[in-house]
């Protein structure tokens, strides 16, 4: 099969989609430039000029999904009444979507040796996530004992259940799946 030229305004983006698609069909392990540069239509060279190698491309990538992750629960939040118990629980409910969601991205961005931990982007919206984590526990009254339960019990969960150690939860209608993550959370507040 031949490469067929790639026509588009933004080919950074395009190899980022591409690499999100291949890093959940393949894995990390089996993660490599030449396939990302197959999925996307373009030379097998492209890739290395934007990212450098390998771990330039999972790295930009993992900052993305810090990105998205928070987002996703920035989403739940805006949807949740305006108070600190409510802004947590809808956290702690973005942050399982976005595992169920997206699995390999999320365990990309929290367990990757392929990353560079030293990346500055990376380091600013992993810090990011984290603060929010921060700023939602102090706004209960919390310190840093109760961030790391929190942050402990969800990232659990979240991990259990895209491992498919929790499948009876998983396959918990929506509703009834976030009435028992809340539950959960509502365990390690302060």
């Amino acid at each position: 099969m031949s490469e067929k030229p790639y026509h588009h305004g933004d080919l950074r983006a395009a190899l980022l989609a591409s690499a999100e698609a291949e890093l959940a069909d393949r894995g990390v392990e089996a993660f490599s430039l030449r396939a990302v540069a197959k999925r996307a239509g373009v030379s097998h060279a492209a890739p290395a000029h934007h990212f450098g190698d390998t771990g330039g491309l999972l790295t930009a990538l993992a900052t993305a999904g810090f990105r998205r992750f928070l987002a996703c629960q920035h989403q739940r939040e805006a949807a949740a009444a305006a108070d600190p118990v409510s802004q947590m629980l809808a956290g702690g409910l973005g942050y399982v979507d976005f595992a169920m969601e997206r699995p390999a991205l999320f365990r990309l961005i929290f367990g990757s040796a392929r990353l560079n931990r030293d990346d500055a982007d990376l380091a600013a919206a992993g810090a990011a996530s984290y603060q929010h984590l921060v700023d939602q526990v102090a706004a209960l009254g919390g310190g840093r004992s109760d961030v790391t339960a929190a942050w402990a019990m969800v990232h659990g969960l979240a991990d259990l259940l895209i491992s498919g150690r929790l499948a009876g939860l998983a396959a918990l209608e929506a509703g009834a799946r976030d009435a028992l993550v809340m539950d959960l959370v509502r365990r390690v507040m302060p």
